[in-house]
């Protein structure tokens, strides 16, 4: 039985071509379009473990938690993709899909087997997946998060502004970029101009931020708060402004 896992869109070609290099294999999809109706993961899931379906074809959601027996080949498209998003954790969420997708492989008494696709095979985090040698990943990790002054030797603070118009989301930001800048200690913190999310557009919605690095106290939150109150007396028209501390996900 062969298990085929991609990490990011384009599970449809993938299982069109998968279609035409196993035309005689019983294939299934879990993502996002798969998915919609109460109960269809369970369903999916069910299917492949119980229904001698051949290829299950998903994205991350069919890595965590799940005990396929029969599964002997776990396969990774495209492993790297993740390491290319602007977040101080690529490395490790990249680390930790890897090592549970493999987990898939040879579970019970069939011997399992783990094939990566990466144009990056050389990056850290790609070759202690390899190994399974999660204490070398730290080591490495949390060195270079000391030297690049991440997590958790410093806090990164995320001013999120939302809107549909540019102008005022441009105009909004930059008066909170001028705020923290006149009341934060510059020493102390490393405040970036504001700029448009990674992901800069969602449902219509243009999305900017601005990075803080330094570390939060009762005091900085006093400041943000502060900043928030009288961004929001002004009366937007239509821009949400929010703060995250040292959020999960930074697109």
């Amino acid at each position: 039985m062969i298990k085929l896992d991609i990490l990011e869109r384009g599970t449809q070609k993938l299982e069109q071509e998968i279609n035409k290099q196993f035309p005689n294999a019983k294939t299934i999809r879990m993502d996002v379009d798969t998915v919609t109706k109460k109960n269809s993961h369970e369903e999916i899931l069910n299917k492949f473990k119980n229904e001698n379906i051949d290829i299950l074809i998903g994205t991350q959601m069919v890595v965590k938690g799940h005990h396929f027996p029969n599964v002997t080949l776990v396969g990774v498209i495209a492993a790297d993709s993740s390491l290319n998003i602007d977040d101080y954790r690529a490395n490790e969420r990249t680390f930790q899909i890897l090592t549970q997708v493999a987990g898939r492989a040879g579970r019970e008494n069939l011997q399992g087997k783990v094939i990566i696709q990466s144009y990056n095979p050389e990056n850290f985090s790609i070759q202690c997946a390899k190994e399974q040698n999660y204490e070398k990943f730290y080591e490495t990790e949390i060195a270079l998060r000391k030297e690049l002054k991440y997590p958790p030797f410093c806090d990164i603070i995320v001013v999120n502004f939302n809107s549909e118009q540019q102008k005022e989301i441009q105009n909004v930001s930059g008066w909170v970029y001028n705020y923290l800048n006149k009341n934060l200690n510059q020493k102390e913190f490393k405040i970036f101009k504001p700029m448009p999310a990674p992901i800069d557009k969602i449902q219509n919605k243009l999305r900017w931020r601005i990075i803080i690095k330094g570390n939060m106290s009762e005091q900085v939150n006093i400041i943000l708060n502060q900043c928030l109150r009288e961004i929001y007396s002004k009366n937007l028209k239509d821009t949400k402004v929010a703060i995250d501390v040292n959020p999960n996900n930074m697109c």
